[in-house]
């Protein structure tokens, strides 16, 4: 871990180009404690590459283009930037700036007073969503609220992929996903089944305002329920979580 480092801020990218730049500015004006930022991407080729070292280059020596090597795709990229972060507090946060990151610091905050997943809530009290698919956002509200009813799981957007974690729990638990951005229900699911304190703060959550967005609703609705499901069951061992799952050793 880099001494005095208190966060790791994992972005998975692709061909942002200069629309990461927004993002980034925000995120630059509002973190205040000692963090670093990972921007993540497939391929050296990426359109988001020059941009970002561009940005560095001007004067933010904490920020870096990681290469992942694990397979394409976010889910890839998350777990790359997690397993390559030199913080024991990893923030991931999305490159379509759709994210507040005046959140960072508090949802590290709670991670370093001891729970294992923070997360930036749409559907606690003071949160909101503007914008975005109305189906996407049914289906993800209902999620949300009904795991935080019928599981204690923690937060009312389980979806959500704005989240903080710890490092070692993720390093023991390992990370299934392969596909989308499930990883935040997963993470979510499992410190539920291992009886880990999970809590959120409110976050507003506006929609891209330009660019594409990468999501793919109907790919990845199966991956979601999977992970739904799971939340549902008797605590578990670590041991007998991982025997549950396939989440992969790091490559």
């Amino acid at each position: 871990m880099t001494e005095g480092l208190r966060a790791s801020i994992v972005i998975p990218a692709y061909n942002e180009g200069d629309d990461i730049v927004p993002g980034l500015d925000r995120i630059f004006e509002a973190v205040k404690l000692d963090a670093e930022v990972l921007v993540v991407v497939d391929a050296t080729t990426d359109t988001t590459v020059p941009v970002v070292e561009a940005y560095a280059a001007a004067g933010r020596p904490n920020l870096k283009v990681l290469i992942n090597d694990y397979g394409r795709g976010p889910a890839y990229a998350i777990r790359y930037g997690i397993d390559h972060a030199t913080s024991e507090t990893v923030v991931v946060t999305m490159a379509d700036g759709c994210d507040d990151p005046r959140q960072i610091d508090d949802l590290v905050r709670l991670v370093e007073r001891g729970v294992v997943v923070a997360a930036a809530s749409r559907y606690m009290p003071g949160g909101q969503q503007v914008g975005g698919p109305r189906f996407k956002s049914f289906l993800s509200r209902m999620a949300g609220i009904t795991l935080h009813v019928f599981t204690n799981a923690g937060t009312r957007d389980a979806t959500n992929s704005f989240k903080a974690y710890n490092a070692e729990f993720v390093r023991q638990v390992g990370i299934d996903s392969k596909d989308g951005f499930e990883i935040g229900l997963e993470l979510t699911a499992k410190a539920r089944r291992l009886r880990l304190p999970v809590a959120e703060i409110p976050t507003i959550w506006l929609d891209r305002a330009f660019g594409e967005s990468n999501f793919k609703l109907a790919k990845w609705i199966p991956k979601y329920l999977r992970w739904y499901r799971f939340a549902f069951g008797r605590k578990l061992t670590v041991e007998e979580l991982r025997a549950l799952t396939d989440a992969p050793t790091t490559p």
